[in-house]
């Protein structure tokens, strides 16, 4: 098999600020003890964990300004290729806030509205790339769209990526979401607020995590995997497959901003590898596991992550003939 081709697709990229203080409260004056500044944005957390993994990723998305040349330096300087698509607005900032106690805020800016001359040059970009990589691409639209952004920016990208015959991963959330499951991506991966504000149900117990796998099957997708953080990560490669479910072991998270990035690229690592579902469910649950224990979003280790693969256990919650 060929070795494959990733393509991090950032329509909506950001500069992560995390702070650390000893406890935040509402209409007060706080003094952060530490600033840390990160390439951030749900496909920079992708493109590091594939990194991690061993892969050559690539991302693509708009820059401007101060920001985006801080984020498109970063994300070289971690091994990235990086394709900067120029904006005259400059790229957002995103705010994580950490608590002594161990609570976790986040701020998260929308995004600046692309000229439509940008959006066309960004979305004529991405269709070059997958051109390029053609049936050794895997392609992984994660995170939302930026302000006055087209719902259906990646129900059309996908199919610009199957048209060129690449792999497509999906994790977004609402109109967008909807609108791109019917373009059929390989695999989408919401987290459990996600599924629920999409298919318009509680997703509460083992069963109904089951029942929004398979809706999310019903909706598209080729295959589906359903985050319930702590409670373990759903998988199923396809319509006929079994549904299976990951459970991480106990463990106290410094953060668990970028572990549904995190285990996204996993599964994409694995499948896109040749790996059974049944490896590509261990490994994506092991990649968020060790996220948590990581000191910024993405920046999982390869040893935390190998740990974590020979202690996760896999159940099928339901089988398929």
């Amino acid at each position: 098999m060929a070795r494959a081709v990733f393509i991090c697709v950032s329509p909506n990229p950001a500069i992560d600020k995390r702070l650390k203080l000893s406890s935040l409260v509402s209409g007060q004056v706080h003094r952060a003890r530490t600033v840390q500044r990160f390439p951030g944005g749900k496909a920079a957390h992708v493109a590091m964990v594939l990194r991690t993994l061993g892969e050559a990723p690539q991302w693509i998305g708009p820059c401007g300004g101060a920001t985006g040349e801080e984020l498109a330096s970063g994300l070289a300087s971690l091994g990235i290729l990086v394709h900067r698509c120029e904006t005259r607005q400059p790229t957002r900032t995103n705010l994580e806030i950490i608590e002594d106690n161990g609570a976790v805020t986040e701020i998260l800016e929308p995004g600046c509205a692309p000229a439509a001359a940008e959006l066309l040059a960004f979305e004529t970009a991405c269709k070059n790339l997958f051109s390029l990589a053609g049936k050794a691409g895997s392609v992984i639209f994660p995170g939302s769209l930026p302000a006055g952004a087209p719902a259906d920016l990646y129900a059309r990208a996908i199919g610009l990526a199957r048209q060129a015959g690449c792999r497509t991963f999906l994790d977004t959330s609402g109109e967008p979401l909807r609108q791109a499951l019917a373009a059929r991506p390989d695999i989408v991966k919401p987290n459990r607020e996600e599924a629920a504000g999409l298919l318009g149900v509680a997703i509460d117990t083992p069963a109904t995590a089951v029942d929004a796998v398979r809706g999310l099957l019903r909706l598209g997708a080729k295959g589906a995997a359903l985050s319930l953080g702590a409670e373990g990560l759903l998988f199923c490669s396809g319509e006929h497959a079994p549904i299976m479910i990951a459970v991480p072991p106990p463990l106290r998270p410094y953060s668990t901003v970028g572990c549904g990035d995190s285990a996204l690229a996993g599964i994409a690592h694995a499948i896109s590898s040749g790996a059974s579902p049944e490896d590509a469910l261990r490994l994506g649950a092991a990649c968020a596991a060790a996220n948590c224990l990581a000191h910024s979003p993405g920046a999982a280790r390869i040893e935390d992550i190998r740990q974590f693969q020979n202690e996760i256990r896999v159940q099928t919650l339901e089988a398929r003939a």
